[in-house]
C-alpha cells in the first residue's frame, strides 16, 4: 500500500481549514498532518511533521504565503508548495511561482481537482489552474518575441526571479559562490540558498548544469 502524501495546510481562516481538512480526509492518498494559521507557524510545524506538500494561502498575517514559500524552498527544497488562494492576479501568480511554488490553484477548485493537484506536485511536477496557466503562457510568449527559446525554456525563464537571473549571469562567468556574494553584496549563505532554488527550477543536478542551461536561456 502506498503511503499517503503528508500535507501541511496553511490558511488564516479556521473555518476554511476545517472544510479543506474534512474534504481531503475522504481521499486515502492525502493526509493532513498539521494546520497553520500563518507562515511563521508553518515554518515551525514543518520541522515537526516533515510534510511532502504544503497547501499555502497567500495573504496572511505575520508572514505571507510568498515569503513562507521562499523560506520553505530555501530550507527544505524537497518539500513542494501548492498555493491555494482566492486571488489569481498576475502579481500574485508570478510572485508565488518565482518564490518556488510548484502549483497554483484557487479556493473554488473542486475537491477532486485539488487532490489531483496535490498528487501532481508531490510527484515533482507543476500544476496550474487553467486561468493561471493562461497568464504563464502569455508571459513566456512575451519572452519569445525576441528569442528562439523553446516552450519549456520560456516557461523556466518566466519562473526565475531577478536575483536568480543575476546569480546565473555571474555563474556563467565562472564565479564561485563567494565571488558572487561579494559582487552582489549578499552573504555566501544567501547565494547558496538561491542556488538551491535555481537548480530546482531549472531541473538540473549541479552548478555546471545550471550554467549550461543559463546559456541556453540567453543569460550568458
Amino acid at each position: 500500500m502506498i503511503a499517503p502524501i503528508k500535507t501541511l495546510l496553511v490558511d488564516d481562516q479556521a473555518l476554511f481549514r476545517e472544510a479543506v481538512h474534512t474534504l481531503l480526509a475522504l481521499d486515502n492518498g492525502v493526509e493532513i498532518v498539521a494546520e497553520a494559521a500563518n507562515g511563521e507557524e508553518a515554518m515551525r510545524l514543518i520541522m515537526e511533521h516533515q510534510p511532502h506538500v504544503v497547501l499555502m494561502d497567500l495573504r496572511m498575517p505575520l508572514m505571507c504565503g510568498v515569503e513562507a514559500t521562499r523560506r520553505i524552498r530555501a530550507m527544505h527544497p524537497e518539500i513542494r508548495v501548492l498555493v491555494l488562494t482566492t486571488f489569481d492576479q498576475e502579481d500574485d501568480v508570478f510572485d508565488a511561482l518565482r518564490a518556488g511554488a510548484s502549483g497554483y490553484v484557487l479556493k473554488n477548485t473542486p475537491s477532486a481537482q485539488l487532490v489531483e493537484a496535490i498528487k501532481i506536485v508531490a510527484a515533482g511536477q507543476i500544476y496550474l489552474q487553467p486561468s493561471v496557466a493562461t497568464q504563464v503562457v502569455a508571459e513566456f510568449n512575451r519572452l519569445s518575441q525576441s528569442s528562439s527559446l523553446t516552450t519549456e525554456e520560456r516557461f523556466l525563464a518566466s519562473l526565475l526571479s531577478q536575483r536568480e537571473v543575476e546569480i546565473l549571469r555571474h555563474l556563467v562567468r565562472g564565479m564561485s559562490n563567494k565571488e558572487i556574494a561579494s559582487a552582489l553584496s549578499i552573504t555566501e549563505g544567501t547565494v547558496k540558498n538561491h542556488m538551491t532554488r535555481i537548480l530546482d527550477k531549472l531541473q538540473v543536478p549541479d552548478r555546471t548544469g545550471a550554467a549550461l542551461k543559463a546559456r541556453d536561456l540567453g543569460l550568458g
